[in-house]
């Protein structure tokens, strides 16, 4: 028996009016979230077309011509602008009567190049019995005939399965919210024997250790652990006949100190170094779940998994903005100080779940606006715009070529004692004190 997506009964009307402009196909992808019993589709968004043919104001006549880098980069940037327990559930093609004849084929290179490029950029992996599933959905331009299919991005040789895509009003109107904010300060050692200059290398390995902390810290929702299995809603009051946008939301707060995982042992190692990434601030996370008696462990997935993201986009955002900005072979390693993008939350008609985005200081209002409509095409009032946090700072510290043996004694032992810190879960005043005479925000080398 193949699988149900449960479709927002807008989606029905946008991907009508697609068809109507269709020259003579055009491609998109689906957006929502899975669930062991169903998946829910709650936004279409077509491909954006490519700067010629704006001018142009047609596409390619071709399946062949399908250009899956565009459509790979546009699904790696829609990705960023959702909150947690949304992300990219498939793609879909309208076309002429002609050209659907062969698209079935190319949906598959595209399902499976869209995931691949998704994946590489996480830094979490999938659980075993999460669903793998993704579709691919046909829509005759002519006659408005709907085909839809799946294929499981595990396996690749997967053939299609037949998929049911039922339309359903006010489908994301009632959903549950979960939001934390959670105080980051990641100091990420700068190995002598690596490329200095390779910051973006380091600081993916940076946060692909400290993501390991978030998966197995401690979630309180609204003050209290809750067993995985039990229901997020369990005690509360279903809404019944409510077709209003509204939102019920938890609270929760995360103790990373904590961990689930009682059984792992932690080493401390001394490194010698020569320098330092430093990422701090609070930043704020959201995630989202359907209200067709959600799990707990289904809530907490989607919120750990956010946290872990919106720390990593950020940093790959600063990072292409520095490659704009400075060239991407810039080989001095100095001191350098840089304010991470601040996240954005903006609501949708007829939905509880709100679309997420990030802004650097002197991003105007307009410059946002136009993302919203180039990436999701969805028109945003500025005054929706909610800025949901302060200013998160990244601080990149080098060890100068000049600097002592004592002080260079002084880097090692801080590293340690760092270390010991982390692993034991308590504050060593020594290792406080050492840090902050060398990796200080406030301290600034000669």
């Amino acid at each position: 028996m193949g699988r149900t997506y449960f479709v927002e009964e807008a989606i029905g009307q946008y991907l009508s009016d697609l068809s109507t402009k269709v020259k003579p196909y055009i491609t998109g992808l689906l957006i929502g979230q899975c669930s062991p019993q169903r998946d829910y589709v709650i936004w279409a968004v077509r491909t954006p077309p490519k700067e010629e043919q704006k001018e142009d104001n047609i596409g390619p006549s071709k399946l062949s011509s399908i250009d899956e880098e565009w459509i790979t980069t546009h699904a790696s940037q829609v990705s960023r602008m959702l909150p947690g327990g949304l992300l990219v559930l498939g793609v879909f093609i309208i076309a002429t009567p002609e050209l659907l004849k062969d698209s079935q084929n190319a949906l598959r290179r595209l399902i499976f190049s869209v995931e691949k490029s998704l994946t590489k950029r996480r830094l979490w992996k999938p659980s075993e019995e999460e669903v793998s599933d993704r579709a691919a959905l046909q829509i005759c331009s002519a006659t408005k005939k709907i085909v839809c299919r799946t294929y499981d991005v595990q396996d690749p040789k997967s053939s299609a399965k037949p998929a049911d895509w039922k339309y359903q009003t006010a489908l994301s109107a009632s959903w549950l919210a979960l939001d934390c904010t959670v105080n980051v300060n990641i100091h990420i050692p700068l190995l002598a024997t690596s490329p200095n200059h390779d910051l973006e290398k380091n600081t993916k390995n940076g946060l692909n250790r400290w993501s390991k902390q978030i998966e197995d810290s401690v979630f309180l929702i609204n003050g209290q652990v809750k067993d995985d299995d039990t229901e997020l809603l369990e005690g509360k009051k279903k809404l019944r006949g409510n077709t209003q946008s509204s939102t019920k939301s938890s609270d929760v707060k995360v103790l990373t100190q904590l961990s689930q995982v009682s059984s792992r042992r932690s080493t401390a190692t001394v490194q010698v170094c020569s320098g330092s990434i430093n990422l701090k601030g609070a930043v704020k996370c959201r995630a989202y779940v359907h209200n067709n008696k959600p799990k707990v462990k289904e809530a907490i997935q989607a919120l750990k998994r956010d946290i872990i993201n919106t720390l990593s986009d950020r940093c790959e955002i600063l990072f292409e903005d520095l490659i704009i900005n400075e060239g991407p072979h810039k080989k001095n390693f100095e001191r350098e100080y840089h304010v991470l993008p601040q996240r954005l939350f903006v609501p949708v008609a007829g939905s509880s779940v709100m679309l997420s985005d990030y802004k650097f200081g002197d991003e105007a209002a307009g410059e946002i606006q136009e993302r919203f409509v180039e990436m999701l095409d969805q028109s945003v009032q500025a005054e929706d715009i909610h800025i949901a946090e302060e200013i998160n700072t990244v601080d990149i510290c080098p060890v100068t070529d000049n600097m002592d043996d004592t002080q260079q004694k002084q880097l090692t032992k801080a590293t340690l004692l760092l270390k010991l810190q982390q692993n034991m879960g308590v504050v060593i005043a020594a290792a406080v004190a050492v840090f902050a005479s060398i990796f200080s925000f406030n301290y600034f080398s000669d």
